[in-house]
């Protein structure tokens, strides 16, 4: 039996260290955590799959009383990462990792079929090709952010290497996501906008790239660009998974247009906490109609 989605979130669960000026703190992360909360919030139908260790299942819950689905296959260790913000600009950071859940397996998504499936995977080997395959025969729209294809592990700490499945993985994709430090790494472009029409050259219709101001979107031969506009920056961890997922939850009854100046708005106000978004969806709205008109 297949049951349909709106939307559905794939990726591990990281238990995450942040280490900032702020000081450190042990926070439940993860793509498809950050992802599930903005899009039940936004009133769809969300499935989140995942894999960690049973002991940090408890915040969960929190996502069942949201409405999730959510399909954790327990590991005997969580994906644990610690995220070090050395200096006051959110684009620069360190990442190690101590442990992961682990390779998702064909299983994991068989039965499940959606408007639209988000891949946001941590470190590479996280999502196998086959899964990749599996999940877009039962999607309309493919969506994967190319931050856990590109991350590998190198004594303890994640660091960028080249992706030898690039070009058979993107021309799966239709909506990918980037963040201008990627892109560069992929493309070796500096200019965000050469780099977005270059990625778009392997196949995705849409490609989402953020940077420390805001998104530049590119998609069938246009740019298009806006700004985040948070009253205060706290909540940097989560900020690309929270935009990407909030674009393709609006892209499914709107505009890009549209869509990127929703996601712009909805990330502000994540980006004013810690954590995933949990602002009344009202607020996103008055934040358009205030800033963004």
């Amino acid at each position: 039996m297949t049951t349909k989605y709106d939307i559905v979130l794939l990726g591990h669960y990281t238990k995450d260290t942040i280490i900032s000026a702020a000081g450190k703190r042990v926070v439940d992360g993860g793509a498809f955590n950050y992802g599930a909360n903005a899009a039940a919030r936004m009133g769809l139908k969300t499935a989140a799959v995942t894999r960690l260790a049973e002991e940090d299942s408890g915040f969960l819950d929190g996502l069942r009383d949201l409405g999730v689905d959510v399909y954790a296959t327990y590991t005997p260790s969580s994906t644990c990462l610690t995220l070090e913000y050395p200096s006051a600009d959110p684009d620069d950071r360190v990442l190690y990792v101590s442990s992961t859940a682990g390779p998702f397996t064909l299983g994991e998504v068989e039965g499940l079929s959606a408007e639209v499936m988000l891949i946001g995977a941590s470190i590479r080997g996280e999502v196998p090709k086959e899964v990749i395959a599996a999940a877009e025969s039962r999607v309309k729209l493919l969506a994967l952010d190319v931050q856990g294809f590109i991350r590998v592990e190198d004594g303890g700490r994640l660091v960028y290497a080249p992706w030898p499945e690039q070009g058979e993985i993107l021309s799966m994709v239709d909506v990918l996501k980037t963040d201008a430090v990627e892109a560069e790494f992929i493309t070796g472009e500096k200019d965000m906008f050469r780099a977005a029409k270059i990625l778009a050259g392997f196949g995705p219709r849409e490609v989402v790239l953020t940077h420390r101001s805001g998104i530049v979107l590119y998609t069938d031969g246009t740019y298009l660009e806006t700004q985040f506009k948070p009253s205060k920056l706290i909540g940097r961890s989560g900020r690309g998974d929270t935009c990407i997922a909030s674009y393709v939850s609006k892209r499914l009854s709107a505009s890009p247009g549209e869509a990127l100046v929703w996601s712009a708005a909805l990330t502000s106000l994540k980006l004013e906490a810690e954590g995933p978004f949990k602002r009344p969806i009202e607020e996103v709205e008055e934040l358009i109609r205030r800033e963004y008109s």
